[in-house]
């Protein structure tokens, strides 16, 4: 089976008046169908400027790209938002939810650019939040919910479109333990059910021990790229993790009040 993402000799050097800044150096990947893949490396290391070629966010100073098989250099404006809106989901560390709608119309928000009615884009949002577990909380706005249910609004937006790649950027960056778990259960079960491929930075080796493989990044290169062993499974990490203080306190041996 071809790789969904090709990636060789993959170059971005960034200009600031005389100074050449080099994000990325002659990089080559391949991202298999239905892999989870996290994408590692200290800050600076070129793993976002990554991540921006491969969500079509930003093109290389040189070498080639081909997803699914097309070589992304030669496609317009019009071709590049298509693939974005309809074949990649995306998940940003900071929600990106807008805060004065509700979760339901956070999560209808891609399918405003598609020609989709008003009762398929209701129906297929309210699918997109049933599979994160929130179609209880559809009608609340975003400063209604947790930190860990926004980021579920963000997945159940970043699904909607049925996309054959999610690509995910610190998604538990901003989260407790628990939750963080509980995204990570999310996002595998889509991968393992869905056949997802999943491309997720991170730079928490626990968070990275839930994927597949992990490439790491220094100074613009892959360091290395190697297949995750004693890989976690979220929903046995789960149920280690107390849901409640009250339940902290209890299996501690200590009185609640």
């Amino acid at each position: 089976m071809a790789p969904i993402i090709h990636v060789e000799n993959l170059t971005k050097i960034y200009r600031m008046g005389d100074v050449e800044v080099h994000a990325l150096r002659k990089v080559s990947a391949d991202v298999e169908p239905g892999e989870f893949v996290a994408i590692m490396g200290a800050s600076g290391s070129g793993k976002s400027t990554f991540m921006n070629i491969l969500g079509c966010l930003d093109t290389p100073t040189s070498g080639q790209y081909h997803l699914d098989g097309k070589d992304v250099s030669t496609l317009s404006r019009d071709e590049l938002a298509a693939i974005r809106n309809r074949k990649m989901g995306f998940i940003f560390q900071q929600f990106n939810l807008l805060t004065r709608t509700t979760a339901l119309e956070n999560v209808e928000l891609p399918m405003m650019y598609n020609n989709t009615s008003n009762r398929e884009r209701e129906e297929k949002a309210l699918e997109a939040l049933r599979i994160v577990g929130l179609a209880d909380r559809a009608h609340h706005y975003s400063n209604q919910l947790s930190g860990g249910q926004q980021q579920r609004v963000a997945i159940a937006r970043a699904l909607v479109n049925n996309p054959s790649i999610i690509l995910a950027d610190e998604p538990t960056g901003n989260l407790d333990s628990r939750t963080s778990v509980e995204v990570m259960e999310i996002l595998q079960r889509l991968n393992q059910d869905k056949g997802i491929t999943i491309v997720m930075v991170t730079h928490e080796k626990d968070i990275a021990q839930f994927t597949q493989r992990n490439v790491f990044f220094r100074d613009g290169k892959i360091l290395f790229d190697r297949e995750v062993e004693d890989r976690l499974d979220a929903q046995q990490v789960l149920a280690t993790i107390p849901e409640t203080l009250e339940e902290e306190l209890l299996e501690n041996g200590k009185e609640t009040k």
